[in-house]
């Protein structure tokens, strides 16, 4: 366990750790003023080096640690486990602060990386732990499962599962030691990158020719973000190490199945061609053309959330299809505003207890709006007269769309919204789930 801080703030790290572990022999810890690539106030070169030894003593000759080290970053702490693990170990997992791990979860992931010697890192089923916090966190639930029990769940039968989450995944430790130096000094655009450290590393092992995997048989909790400005500000922030990372895979498409090039070019390019057909549509076409656009993608929505309810055996399933209507709405401008500024730092949270907030997510999702609303303004103001059958057809589409979202809000407080604040029974029963 390495704590990204060593100041007073951050004292509730080792204090856990304290209340969990420090009570058994097999249990160290130390509290360095520096890290392995800056130096702490009033450190020598002599006193670093001695830090480094003492936390490679530590690491190595306990069974469980815990490092406090100078604030550095995400990919700054899991440098110090890597490193101060150094070969003594053949497999590393991964995981967050924020995680809750099933038990079996480690031999779940092991036995995936003993039976195929090719195979250089798995993933497991990442669940969200405060699903029923508010809506934004309900469908980020949804969406989890269909991402890792589909999506990835497809890469990992072609052995190139493309980004082996944070908060739960392993690799071989032969691996990394031979591209840790690279990985950490990762840059891109001349600036050093300081998100996206979980995909670079999976991009690291596919760029060596090894397969990933996943398995849902691996099984960990994790939270997200239950307010919609911070879920903006992270999925933002996502979207620009996706980018950055897609030019860095597709230097390895060569080396591993078809469909990891298919899969990357459609999900990579699929965004902007939206984006082409929804101004095309709003500025050029007519106002039956729009809500056509609209129903057809609720319609693929419902089709899609339909089939993950028979999958799963979970009814609450069926509220994915409103998670278009979040897709459409934010995340596309939030993918735009991510390609305009991938080289920019400072999304998301930081390694303590405060949260830090960026409003500026706001502006691309209000320009998109504004940009949607003032279409459907013009095509109505250049619109002839309807026909009697259009007009028709118009009202009927227009009562179906509203029936539909009052249908499925009405579901959502009826099911979902009285679950709020029910956390022991969600947390108990959730590796239960099939």
């Amino acid at each position: 366990m390495v704590v990204d801080g060593n100041r007073q703030e951050d004292a509730y790290m080792l204090d856990i750790f304290h209340e969990v572990l420090g009570g058994t022999e097999q249990a160290g810890f130390f509290v360095w003023r520096s890290n392995f690539h800056e130096a702490g106030d009033g450190e020598t070169e002599a006193s670093l080096q001695e830090g480094m030894d003492r936390v490679r003593d530590v690491v190595r000759s306990s069974t469980f640690s815990c490092i406090m080290q100078k604030w550095g970053g995400k990919r700054e702490v899991m440098y110090t486990a890597f490193k101060a693990l150094g070969d003594s170990v053949d497999y590393i997992q991964v995981c967050d602060s924020d995680t809750v791990l099933d038990p079996a979860c480690t031999i779940e992931m092991l036995r995936v990386l003993e039976e195929d010697p090719q195979v250089g890192g798995v993933g497991g089923d990442v669940q969200i732990l405060n699903k029923y916090d508010s809506w934004i966190s309900f469908l980020s639930s949804v969406r989890y499962w269909m991402a890792f029990n589909v999506e990835r769940a497809c890469q990992s039968y072609f052995g190139c599962v493309q980004c082996i989450s944070g908060p739960l995944g392993m690799y071989r430790n032969s691996l990394l030691q031979q591209f840790l130096e690279d990985w950490y000094h990762q840059k891109f655009l001349g600036s050093k990158c300081s998100f996206g450290d979980d995909r670079h590393l999976t991009n690291r092992v596919l760029s060596l020719g090894y397969r990933t995997k996943y398995t849902a048989r691996s099984k960990c909790l994790t939270e997200t973000p239950t307010k919609y400005l911070r879920w903006l500000n992270q999925q933002t922030r996502w979207s620009k190490s996706y980018f950055r990372e897609w030019l860095y895979n597709s230097l390895w498409f060569h080396k591993h199945h078809l469909w990891m090039t298919y899969e990357s070019v459609v999900t990579g390019f699929f965004p902007f061609f939206l984006i082409a057909t929804v101004i095309q549509l709003f500025y050029r076409g007519r106002i039956w053309n729009i809500l056509l656009f609209l129903l057809t993608v609720q319609l693929v929505g419902i089709i899609k959330a339909t089939y993950a309810c028979f999958l799963r055996g979970n009814a609450e399933m069926i509220f994915m299809s409103l998670y278009s209507l979040l897709y459409m709405s934010s995340l596309l401008p939030a993918k735009i505003f991510a390609i305009a500024t991938i080289n920019k730092s400072g999304w998301g949270t930081s390694g303590r207890k405060t949260i830090v907030v960026n409003f500026i997510g706001l502006i691309p999702v209000s320009i998109w709006v504004a940009v949607l609303l003032g279409g459907l303004a013009y095509t109505a103001y250049c619109q002839d007269l309807f026909s009697e059958t259009e007009l028709a057809f118009l009202v009927s589409g227009a009562i179906l769309y509203g029936c539909y979202w009052v249908a499925l809000l009405m579901l959502y407080l009826a099911i979902i919204a009285r679950r709020c604040g029910k956390k022991p029974e969600q947390y108990s029963l959730a590796f239960a789930e099939v």
